[in-house]
């Protein structure tokens, strides 16, 4: 099953990206058939920036998006927020890729499951 699922919300500040991010792995860990495809747009593109430091027991948006790589899963990162947000692709975190509506369009209809957070 092809799932994708597109965040929108910061990283930090509220819990949505951290709770999309927890049904993203449980998906993977629980289910072998779903191919997973997370798109960051609008803020949520910070979450991708490699580097992040949090305090100790603080959850971690970074690693969290790793875990989703070592699983198989895509972590696609909007080109148009990343540039609005100054923010150059070598600074993302490693295994993100840039992508385009365009690609977010043809994920969409190709996808079995479309989550929005």
């Amino acid at each position: 099953m092809d799932v994708l699922m597109i965040l929108n919300d910061p990283p930090y500040g509220n819990e949505r990206t951290y709770n999309a991010l927890r049904l993203a792995m449980n998906l993977q860990r629980n289910h072998a058939d779903v191919s997973l495809n997370v798109f960051l747009m609008g803020d949520a593109t910070l979450g991708a920036k490699a580097g992040q430091r949090t305090p100790d027991g603080y959850y971690n948006i970074e690693r969290m998006l790793k875990g989703v790589l070592v699983k198989g899963g895509r972590v696609l990162v909007c080109g148009t927020c990343i540039d609005t947000r100054a923010i150059g692709e070598s600074e993302l975190l490693e295994g993100a890729a840039r992508s385009s509506m365009d690609e977010l369009g043809n994920l969409t209809l190709s996808s079995d499951r479309v989550l929005i957070f």
